[in-house]
């Protein structure tokens, strides 16, 4: 409502809204088309229309005013409201104001003080400034100023009626705390009783005696026997005793109070879990963003064999799971969670996926370290990040798996329950059921067999965001930050190193993988061994890398000072043959055979190049007169084998003078030209003396 042109006017609105509107809308339309005097002004441009109040027919006066009062009087509330202006510097003083409050510090004003004492503050400025503007006026006049403060009083009782201050109603008290104010400000309308310690029943050092008590280990105090203590000792230390026990657990619950003895009576990691700050964080949105690892109890019966009678145990899987789709990746049952059931999950999980996750996020437990120290984790993903322990709520793969146990595993009769955590009954096992069924209960294998239908029944259901099937809302995705992996990538990835190198002898080198010892060696092709590498390898030290899923054949790295390895080769398992001639086969006798002439001429090998060495530097036994020690074990062949030295010692004798265009051109001097063939023939002997 307004007035317009001395009109008080009501709005459409006015009349119309409300629980209980004075008319319908339809009504007040008639009206005006009745009466078109009624609407003083149209509405447009933003404006309202106008409706001419006492213009009404009375029934509708009366009730506007039954509602909300007389026109007038409202308009002259309005106006008086309009006339005191909310000082906002008060309310910043009283919203930044802080007191002590019992054992608080740094304690904020409530909300009705702040907004009673900014009022307070606000009536006093508009006070004051009426003082001054009369009293200013009266001067001038030459005046006197004995009424000033009737007005000033009138005027705080009609502002009183409006704003509800708590300002003094007695002039003289009035006078004062506007005297006040001028000269201490703000803070002098903040009550004394703020902040009073007088009233406090258990001060500061009482309360950390009550604390204390709480969290005492010898005795435990339950709440009655430490209100008894405390009221036994509170004289003494000239405290006020506490009469209800209400009192002292009203104390000990507050919010301020809690923290200090809670991990004490219920432990430390409930206290973390409960006070300590958890973000909020949203989802991936595309596949292979992020991977959880985390292992759990298989939550499933089977039957085993002990003694000799059937005994009922469970088993434990290590799950991998992509957080965007909640799709179970890769998994591994095992009776502990190490590193070989991590290592053999995040396989998997890769094989399954075809792709590198961009963050993998798992605790700081088990194997986990292992696989750390050996870098697994920076090969498998761009970001690793472990979780700290015992905080399931930072990942999301704990929700999954209450949630699978609950929705997948529970409708098996052979379910565990879930973990001791769980509240419901339908969440324990009918061990009186498991217990009569023993003889039905899985066998390991079948046990493996039904959890992986279950984790494809889980895949397969829907997402409860998307409504889509999991998979095929993993599927469907594409996330082209992430690797796609072959071949290659999973022998880098999952590719293990020997703890220890091994050293390559005439039978080859031993690697123990899993606890059980293999032997290798390198070939030269398929079912020759490499005789040449055993000459220039023999002693040398090689650490292997191998695959745990195929172990029949292995990669040879040497290690360098600095710790860095190169490849050498790749062997793969010894040839194994009989050694009774009875149980050798044809093809063993020729290995055999082949094997001694081969060595054989290893020897001559390592003699030729031997003896090269000591002629070329004088050292050779018939350079010196003596005779030269025959090979032994060859009798039959010795003419030979010498003749084979002979002959082999030329290509390791020393390396020919440099070649001369002089020596060249006396080359290509005597060479021949041939008619028939129509080529340049050279004497090879003459290019094999001269170079």
């Amino acid at each position: 409502m307004e007035y317009y042109n001395k009109i008080v006017c009501v709005t459409y609105e006015d009349l119309t809204s409300g629980n209980i509107p004075v008319m319908s809308l339809g009504a007040l339309t008639k009206l005006v088309q009745r009466n078109k005097s009624l609407r003083v002004r149209r509405g447009c441009s933003g404006k309202e229309a106008l409706i001419d109040y006492y213009a009404l027919p009375e029934r509708y006066r009366q009730r506007f005013e039954e509602l909300h009062g007389d026109p007038k009087e409202l308009m002259k509330e309005e106006e008086r409201k309009a006339s005191l202006r909310i000082d906002p510097a008060a309310r910043s003083y009283y919203e930044g104001y802080r007191y002590t409050k019992g054992s608080l510090d740094n304690v904020a004003l409530p909300i009705s003080l702040i907004e009673e004492y900014t009022i307070n503050a606000s009536v006093l400025n508009l006070l004051q400034e009426r003082y001054n503007d009369t009293r200013a006026y009266r001067n001038a006049l030459g005046g006197s100023a004995l009424g000033i403060w009737d007005i000033i009083a009138a005027m705080s009782e009609e502002l009183r009626e409006t704003y509800r201050h708590t300002l003094p109603a007695n002039l003289a008290r009035l006078k004062h705390k506007m005297k006040q104010y001028r000269e201490a400000g703000y803070g002098c309308l903040v009550s004394g009783k703020v902040g009073n310690r007088n009233t406090t029943i258990i001060s500061e050092e009482a309360g950390r005696y009550i604390v204390a008590l709480k969290r005492s280990a010898v005795p435990v105090y339950t709440d009655s026997q430490i209100l008894a203590e405390y009221n036994r000792t509170a004289p003494a230390r000239g405290w006020r005793q506490l009469k209800t026990l209400t009192s002292l657990r009203q104390y000990l619950n507050r919010p301020e109070v809690t923290p200090l003895w809670y991990d004490a009576v219920v432990g430390e990691l409930k206290a973390h879990q409960r006070y300590s700050r958890k973000n909020s964080t949203e989802l991936p949105s595309m596949r292979d963003s992020l991977w959880y690892g985390d292992g759990t109890r298989l939550n499933l019966y089977y039957r085993a064999t002990e003694n000799g009678r059937t005994v009922v145990r469970t088993m434990q899987v290590y799950e991998v799971m992509d957080a965007y789709s909640e799709v179970l990746l890769g998994y591994y049952i095992s009776e502990t969670e190490d590193y070989e059931a991590q290592y053999h999950a995040y396989r998997m999980a890769v094989q399954t996926a075809g792709h590198k996750p961009y963050e993998l996020v798992c605790d700081n437990q088990g194997g986990h370290k292992k696989l750390k120290s050996q870098d697994f984790f920076k090969k498998i993903c761009r970001v690793y990040r472990p979780t700290a322990p015992y905080s399931g709520q930072s990942k999301t793969i704990e929700s999954v798996f209450g949630r699978f146990q609950a929705q997948v595993l529970h409708k098996d009769w052979r379910f565990t329950g879930q973990n001791i955590t769980a509240k419901k009954s339908s969440s324990r096992p009918n061990l009186e059921r498991i217990n009569a069924n023993t003889d039905k209960l899985y066998t390991l294998d079948e046990l493996k067999e039904a959890y992986a239908l279950a984790r494809k029944e889980w895949n397969e259901s829907r997402h409860p965001a998307t409504g889509e099937a999991r998979i095929e809302m993993y599927n469907r995705s594409v996330n082209p930050e992430t690797e796609a992996v072959g071949a290659r990538e999973m022998a880098d990835i999952f590719w293990m190193w020997t703890g220890r190198p091994s050293t390559y002898t005439d039978s080859g080198l031993k690697v123990t993988i899993k606890g059980r010892t293999y032997q290798y060696e390198v070939m030269e092709r398929p079912g020759i061994p490499d005789h040449s590498f055993l000459r220039n390898n023999y002693g040398r030290r090689f650490y292997a890398m191998y695959d745990p899923y195929d172990p029949r054949s292995i990669r040879l790295y040497t290690e360098d000072a600095d710790g860095s390895r190169r490849f050498a080769a790749i062997a793969e398992p010894r040839i194994v043959i009989h050694r009774a001639i009875q149980e050798q086969t044809e093809g063993e006798r020729a290995f055999i055979a082949a094997q001694a002439e081969a060595n054989r001429m290893d020897r001559i090998e390592r003699q030729a190049a031997a003896r090269a060495i000591e002629l070329e530097h004088g050292t050779a036994p018939e350079q010196q007169g003596l005779s030269r020690p025959k090979l032994a074990g060859i009798n039959k062949r010795r003419d030979i084998t010498e003749l084979e030295i002979e002959r082999r010692m030329k290509k390791y004798r020393r390396a020919p003078e440099p070649v001369t265009p002089g020596r060249i051109g006396k080359i290509i001097s005597n060479a021949i030209y041939n008619p028939a063939t129509g080529d340049i023939e050279i004497d090879e002997r003459q290019v094999a003396g001269k170079l």
